[in-house]
């Protein structure tokens, strides 16, 4: 049974109904947050291959080298348009400029992550884990059953092994660097839609010896706990540990039908932003602190974050903990680049209130 948290005393999303891009109410970033003046730090023209949308990337540490793995959705810009899209790959020494791989790694039909997006990347063990999303396949061919999510491993980028797919409607999904009571934890956001009209979505948690076989699933944090939303939440980058709890992301939708010209095609209403939770070290189901804002919001000063494929969006996929506290935040960007803000672990962990 979930042990219920005292979340229930933030306001009701419903406030946020009638927030306008312009308004003075409109949520801001955390001081405690850093762009990088590097800023976009990938984009299409970094690419060697075609090249339209770069967004989403998940970030690790593997062997003496920062590892992105990214999202292209290629097309053509000028007519707005997109053809397909595939998985990224580059290195970095320094973790702001990157060398991009000469080929996409899952461009091959026959490949096992062939049409697998918005990628996460977790070491456990060693191991690099990937976490993806992708549309129902059957016989490795994508039908309209709706989007699942799923898990792969490497060792080396080269050859990967998918360890679980879902059933749908599931994404989001991401793991926890370790074990925790010998059983891989990932977080999720399962969304039946046609079961809860208006997009309510929550983030849940399970859990698997393996990493193939999943259980134990429970709620963690509802759309209803979070007052800036009024849309949907979802998980975000993975979480990092820290002394006092799991350092967690997760991601924010509000929407305002009234947004007009907003993205390529002039109807997109909605506007992602960053928050963060932490969790228990020894109990993750269990939230010991939260931020009762947002920590990141796209700025409309910013052409990057408010201008693009989907205008306002901020969308963290890696968080990396340096050895000298500060803590590295990889962020899509107006569903169109890739970005890098930074921040003291300790000012994060302070905007943690605790519950």
């Amino acid at each position: 049974m979930k042990v219920l948290h005292p979340l229930s005393m933030i306001a009701s999303p419903s406030s946020l109904s009638g927030l306008k891009p312009n308004s003075a109410t409109l949520w801001q970033t955390s001081d405690r947050i850093r762009r990088s003046p590097q800023n976009p730090i990938l984009t299409a023209g970094d690419i060697p291959y075609h090249a339209t949308l770069i967004f989403n990337a998940g970030v690790c540490k593997f062997q003496g080298r920062y590892v992105m793995v990214f999202r292209n959705d290629f097309g053509d810009a000028d007519t707005k348009t997109l053809e397909g899209k595939n998985l990224g790959l580059a290195f970095s020494t320094d973790g702001i400029s990157w060398e991009v791989a000469s080929t996409p790694i899952n461009a091959d039909p026959a490949h096992p992550l062939y049409g697998c997006y918005d990628p996460r990347l977790t070491v456990i063990e060693g191991r690099v884990y990937l976490c993806f999303a992708r549309g129902h396949c059957i016989g490795g061919h994508k039908d309209d059953r709706g989007t699942c999510g799923g898990i792969a491993v490497t060792d080396d980028f080269e050859n990967w092994e998918v360890l679980n797919v879902s059933a749908p409607d599931n994404r989001n999904m991401v793991l926890f660097p370790e074990r925790i009571d010998g059983k891989l934890v990932r977080l999720e956001r399962p969304f039946a839609g046609y079961l809860r009209p208006g997009e309510p979505y929550d983030i849940w948690m399970s859990k698997s010896p393996d990493g193939r076989y999943w259980g134990e699933t429970d709620l963690l944090l509802t759309t209803a706990d979070i007052s800036w939303v009024n849309n949907k939440i979802g998980p975000a980058a993975p979480p990092v540990k820290t002394p006092q709890g799991w350092l967690t992301l997760f991601h924010g939708v509000d929407i305002d039908p009234g947004r007009k010209g907003w993205g390529w095609h002039g109807d997109w209403t909605k506007r992602y932003s960053a928050g963060v939770m932490l969790l228990d070290l020894q109990n993750p189901q269990k939230i010991i602190g939260i931020c009762r804002q947002p920590v990141m919001v796209p700025d409309p000063g910013i052409p990057y974050e408010c201008s693009g494929y989907r205008d306002h969006v901020i969308f963290p996929g890696g968080m990396i903990l340096e050895d000298n506290g500060e803590v590295k935040i990889y962020y899509g960007s107006a569903d169109t680049v890739e970005c890098l803000a930074t921040a003291d672990v300790e000012d994060l962990l302070a905007l943690c209130e605790p519950l």
